[in-house]
């Protein structure tokens, strides 16, 4: 039977390795964290197409340089995953490099898996060495722990500074008829910025997909999830978002009202990580949603909002619950793209604040009670086109700053 639509469902149980053909496996290696699973690995039944995108920052820590040589000379044939949290091997020159491929080559021998087949993510602290021989004998565990029921522990593994694991799984039925599905994984708390994608996430697939495609759409996924998220205005030197394609559904994604549902399906499942990622800032008391509309274009409303997001003043503001409309308009004014303030509306929490380049007279304190909430809404018409963007952030609170300020000790 063909339907005619798409159909999303995401699975109140899902995880990483929901899709067919996944198991993970986690251990404790100590490679900094005392107590606690630090070590998480995915493996695949099938080798598999795999996309990445990769931080922009030109401080790149180990994993990332070689995992975008490895998908340079081998994009069909990934097979596993391994991820560190504790140390993040960035700054760590030779030695770091070093230890990321005797990561990667080893446990192809213990998987028994083909060279180059292994994908390799570290996230922690900066600058200290990787300790390998405690990180192989963690992978060995996992290695002897797969099961396809630990997607969720796997989660566990791979957090830093969050508070809670962020993962799900998403049921697509397709237009054709074909059933597949998607689980994602994503870590994330601080550090977090646009330009690729800002954390580490990793998004599996039973579907069979070319990777060409499969690159596109992690593109376009990413545009309108990942990028649209700030918590800090800072770009990690660690930053991938890697999906994984093994086919073992049997459902090929071909014609493009499949192609088209697959993209949508890709956006859900990275807009839920996302989206969680920003619940859970570092220190964050508000998610505030930024919905930019009538600008030039899409981009332009994009940057627009992003400028709002990574505003400390605007955040601090909304920390305080402060309908300081003003440090928007300034955010606006500077953000690099057409403007003209007697044109710009504003509104918070549903409240107009801010028309024809004046402010009105509202309500202050019926606004900081709009503001005042654990989910708070600015919206800014910019009233100059057709343009619209919505962004994710959170505020800045004392809890932060303390964060920030003891993460190495």
């Amino acid at each position: 039977m063909i339907s005619q639509e798409a159909h999303f469902t995401f699975l109140d149980t899902g995880h990483i390795a929901t899709p067919k053909g996944w198991q993970a496996g986690v251990a404790a290696s100590e490679i900094r964290y005392r107590g606690r699973n630090d070590v998480a690995l995915l493996v695949s039944e099938r080798p598999c197409t795999a996309a990445a995108l990769f931080t922009t920052n030109k401080v790149k820590a180990a994993p990332v340089l070689y995992d975008q040589a490895l998908l340079e000379r081998n994009s069909t044939g990934i097979q596993a995953v391994v991820i560190n949290s504790g140390i993040a091997n960035a700054c760590t020159g030779e030695p770091g490099l070093a230890a990321t491929t005797a990561t990667a080559e080893n446990s192809e021998k213990i998987l028994s898996l083909p060279k180059d087949s292994v994908f390799v993510m570290s996230t922690g602290v900066i600058g200290m060495q990787l300790p390998v021989e405690k990180l192989l004998l963690g992978i060995k565990k996992a290695a002897q722990a797969l099961d396809s029921a630990n997607g969720p522990a796997a989660a566990r593994a791979i957090m830093t500074t969050d508070t809670h694991p962020k993962d799900c799984a998403l049921q697509v039925l397709l237009p054709s008829g074909g059933q597949i599905q998607l689980g994602g994984m994503a870590k994330g708390a601080g550090m977090i910025h646009p330009n690729m994608a800002t954390l580490l996430s990793l998004i599996t697939t039973d579907a069979v997909v070319n990777p060409t495609f499969l690159h596109s759409a992690l593109q376009s996924a990413a545009d309108r999830s990942f990028h649209c998220i700030s918590i800090d205005g800072d770009t990690s030197t660690n930053d991938t978002l890697l999906v994984l394609a093994n086919g073992c559904s049997g459902v090929e994604i071909s014609d493009s009202a499949d192609k088209k549902a697959f993209i949508e399906g890709l956006t859900l499942v990275c807009q839920r990580l996302a989206q969680e990622i920003v619940r859970d800032g570092e220190g964050a008391t508000r998610f505030i949603t930024i919905e930019v509309c009538g600008a030039l274009n899409d981009g332009a409303a994009r940057q627009a909002g992003m400028t709002i997001a990574k505003s400390s003043l605007v955040k601090t503001a909304l920390f305080g619950a402060d309908p300081n409309w003003g440090r928007v308009v300034c955010a606006l004014g500077y953000s690099g793209v057409e403007l003209e303030p007697e044109r710009v509306i504003l509104h918070f929490g549903g409240m107009k604040v801010f028309e024809h380049g004046l402010p009105l007279d509202f309500d202050e304190k019926a606004a900081h009670n709009l503001l005042n909430m654990p989910e708070v809404l600015i919206e800014a018409d910019l009233g100059l086109g057709e343009g619209k963007a919505t962004i994710w952030t959170c505020d800045f609170s004392y809890e932060y700053v303390k964060i920030n300020a003891e993460y190495r000790t």
